[in-house]
């Protein structure tokens, strides 16, 4: 039977699509936005930025209380997004991944803090994944990878880089003592992934439907390209309005394969912020801090130079999700971005209130900042360390 949670934000979309979404949206600071003028600035800052296409939603009370779609899934064509748009998930299939994880971890299936390579019944370096994409050959020589744990590759500290393709000579490597910081890699999910499906005998997308998709009604949503996609697909934009790509990925991958919708991302989201399917220890370790982050941005050069800079929100690291400390209680966030494409979500579980932001446009991370602003008061998002740099500071 599907969790009455989990179904629960179909029914509130369709009231929202017809106009009965709350007049008056509540902010984390005690204010309040009517959701006419919500619909006016968002439309007014994709308008300024340019943004093609954007679905927003906003939880008061766990709940979504204001769901619409912007602007167009192909410009082009002039097909409008909508709740039912098939989008690239891009790295928030990383955060369905970890709430996966954990719920092995909870039914005992996987020790956060065993190394993986104990996991094996082969050596490390006899295994490629996924498809020859991957393989650890490269790691032969440095000792430091039988340390790594699934902790470590959900709060990424493995030590990996983001991806080797990044890397000049392309290869895979360990490039600081894991554990000790850090640095964002979808390498150390590629790794996770692997050892879960050689321990259950089971590939991601089965387990993604077995303990994700299945409970929460999400009937089209998936880590591998489906062929009913191309009835209503919204491929990314660039930042002149020009049409990128919509991936089409055969094969499943923890980091950033998922395909989903508006209205199906949205009912994970409110399983996840209400603490479903997880015991409250799992739910704490997850969207809770596990390791300070210092870098002064996630990503490029200054990523490997620490400051002070969000020492005042005590930025961090959990197990899937970045972490930060505000006047009103921690807030837990995800993002996912590639060319064309800028997601961001982020919870205050205090007071109950999130915003989850889908854009297939380059531009569409330009207005993230004033968008947190008008829609739940949040001041709090690191935008700088997340180069989600305004679109009138550029």
């Amino acid at each position: 039977m599907r969790s009455i949670t989990c179904l629960l934000p179909a029914l509130l979309l369709t009231m929202a699509w017809a106009g009965g979404f709350a007049q008056t949206i509540r902010r984390i600071d005690g204010s309040g936005i009517e959701a006419p003028a919500l619909d006016a600035r968002v439309r007014q800052l994709m308008a300024d930025a340019k943004v093609t296409g954007l679905c927003l939603t906003i939880f008061n009370d766990n709940r979504p209380v204001f769901a619409k779609a912007y602007g167009y899934a192909k410009a082009a064509t002039m097909e409008p997004m909508t709740p039912s748009t098939h989008l690239y998930g891009l790295s928030l299939s990383k955060a369905v991944f970890a709430h996966l994880v954990m719920q092995l971890a909870d039914r005992k299936i996987i020790d956060l803090d065993k190394p993986l390579v104990e996991y094996l019944p082969r050596p490390l370096m006899d295994y490629t994944f996924p498809g020859k994409l991957s393989n650890f050959k490269d790691l032969e020589g440095d000792e430091r990878y039988k340390k790594i744990t699934a902790r470590m590759c959900l709060d990424h500290t493995t030590g990996f880089p983001n991806f080797r393709w990044f890397e000049p000579d392309k290869k895979l490597r360990i490039k600081f003592e894991p554990g000790s910081r850090v640095s964002y890699s979808g390498e150390g999910m590629y790794l996770l992934q692997m050892v879960i499906q050689e321990m259950t005998g089971e590939n991601l997308e089965s387990l993604a439907r077995r303990y994700i998709f299945g409970p929460c009604g999400m009937e089209t949503s998936s880590y591998v390209y489906q062929a009913g996609y191309e009835k209503a697909y919204a491929v990314g934009h660039d930042k002149t309005g020009d049409s990128t790509f919509f991936p089409r990925r055969p094969l499943a991958n923890a980091a950033g394969s998922l395909t989903t919708t508006m209205d199906e991302f949205n009912r994970f989201y409110t399983m996840l912020i209400n603490g479903k399917r997880l015991s409250g220890k799992a739910f704490n370790e997850m969207t809770g801090s596990q390791i300070r982050i210092r870098s002064i941005q996630q990503f490029g050069p200054l990523s490997w130079r620490d400051s002070t800079l969000n020492d005042g929100i005590q930025l961090g690291y959990g197990l899937g999700f970045g972490v930060l400390q505000s006047p009103y209680g921690r807030a837990y966030f995800k993002e996912g971005n590639d060319q064309g494409w800028g997601h961001y979500t982020i919870a205050y579980p205090d007071k109950k209130i999130a915003v989850v932001i889908l854009t297939n446009s380059d531009n569409g991370e330009s207005i993230f900042k004033y968008l947190l602003e008008a829609a739940i008061g949040d001041v709090y998002t690191p935008w700088y360390w997340e180069n989600y740099i305004p679109w009138d500071m550029r």
